[in-house]
């Protein structure tokens, strides 16, 4: 089997990479039978001589492999008929702007596997980005916060090595007494965790978070339930609001009353209530001041993430009222940071880390028949169809299909 590490052609550019160097050498180690090419790229974290001085054959055509491995969607026109693909589709949420991909896919017989359908049994996901994403948005958070008061100005993530430089930054800067709450206790969470722990940052329970007032910063770190509570007024378990989020209902008004940064590392799932609505943002004791919503889903559950930033230009003023992007500096606005590909910022970090996850979970199901049906549950197209498990993208596919064509 011939596995194809294929260039990123998206813009705005993407350094990262699924697998490093180093990476390829251990999956030829412990899978002798594999062969490996690696399409030439002048962007990737690591130059096309990194994998050269490895003996790994750097090339422009991947047609001859078996299995093409990428970050970011691959552009329509460079998709090779016939062959498995795994990278970030961003379809199965059924995304408008990644229609025509899906159906060009179905149309050229490709195997898709989407990085974010590689789950367990359990249906957690195995691999991702999460992790550096959190530890990005956490430190861009406390980057605003500098910004609109100015307080003070760091550099942005893309310019330092590595997370201890975010730290190291950080440390170095003088903050209020700051109250920050933090959603989410999964990768995303838990890499935001790392900057906070990092700078020694005092965590607090929910309630002394909620009643307290302090000298220093801190920060609570939220779950579902802590976020989220039943119609009905059932103390249930975290299973039962993933299972049923139809029954729940935001309770983050609460935080929102005390809480000057909102970072977002939270679980956001098909009928889930929205979190940080436009009327709590409109209250008037509503005391949150920047907005780092790691999460990104425009128009989704944070009300002021009415767009997707970018790297170049992270940061923009929310107005409540007006519902409205204005200037960070207007006097009345949230400042939002809603990078959508914050990883990207840190690229040896995160693809380390995410080619270690890649070969742990995935690689070895080609060569153990699928034992644990990591590959089956991953895959989303199969000779031009559907698979069962994906089924329910079916009228997302066939809109617009005439003219997709």
């Amino acid at each position: 089997m011939t596995f194809g590490i294929i260039k990123e052609r998206k813009n705005p550019p993407d350094r990262r990479v699924v697998f490093t160097p180093e990476e390829l050498v251990r999956l030829q180690q412990q899978f002798p039978e594999a062969k490996i090419k690696v399409e030439s790229s002048t962007i990737r974290v690591f130059p096309d001589a990194d994998y050269l001085a490895k003996g790994i054959e750097v090339t422009e055509d991947l047609s001859d492999c078996d299995v093409l491995i990428g970050v970011k969607e691959v552009p329509v026109d460079a998709l090779i008929p016939n062959k498995k693909y795994f990278f970030f589709s961003h379809t199965i949420k059924k995304q408008v702007y990644n229609r025509k991909l899906l159906q060009a896919i179905l149309e050229k017989k490709i195997e898709l596997y989407d990085h974010e359908t590689i789950v367990d049994s359990h249906n957690r996901r195995l691999i991702g980005f999460g992790r550096y994403a959190g530890i990005v948005g956490a430190y861009n958070a406390f980057r605003g916060f500098g910004i609109k008061y100015e307080l003070f100005n760091i550099p942005k993530a893309e310019t330092l090595k590595g997370k201890e430089e975010l730290i190291s930054k950080l440390k170095r800067q003088v903050l209020p007494p700051l109250k920050i709450v933090l959603t989410g206790k999964g990768k995303v969470g838990m890499g935001a965790k790392e900057i906070l722990d990092g700078i020694k940052m005092k965590e607090v329970s929910v309630d002394n978070f909620l009643t307290k007032k302090y000298s220093e910063p801190v920060y609570v770190q939220i779950d579902v339930l802590d976020y989220n509570k039943r119609k009905d007024g059932k103390q249930v378990d975290n299973q039962d609001f993933y299972k049923n989020p139809i029954e729940y209902v935001s309770d983050f008004e609460r935080f929102t009353k005390v809480s000057d940064v909102f970072i977002t590392g939270h679980f956001y799932g098909n009928d889930s209530p929205y979190i940080l609505t436009q009327e709590m943002l409109k209250a008037k004791d509503c005391k949150i001041k920047v907005v780092a919503d790691i999460s990104c889903d425009v128009d989704g559950p944070i009300a002021c993430t009415i767009k997707a930033s970018t790297i170049a230009d992270p940061f923009f003023g929310y107005l409540p009222f007006e519902n409205k992007e204005v200037a960070y500096t207007h006097p009345g606005s949230i400042m939002v940071m809603s990078v959508d590909n914050l990883p990207c910022e840190l690229p040896k970090d995160a693809s380390e880390g995410f080619g270690e996850m890649f070969m742990q979970h995935v690689i070895p199901a080609f060569f153990n028949g699928d034992k644990d049906g990591i590959l089956q549950r991953a895959k989303i197209t199969e000779n031009g169809k559907l698979t069962p498990r994906f089924a329910y993208l079916q009228a997302y596919v066939d809109e617009n299909l005439s003219t997709a064509k």
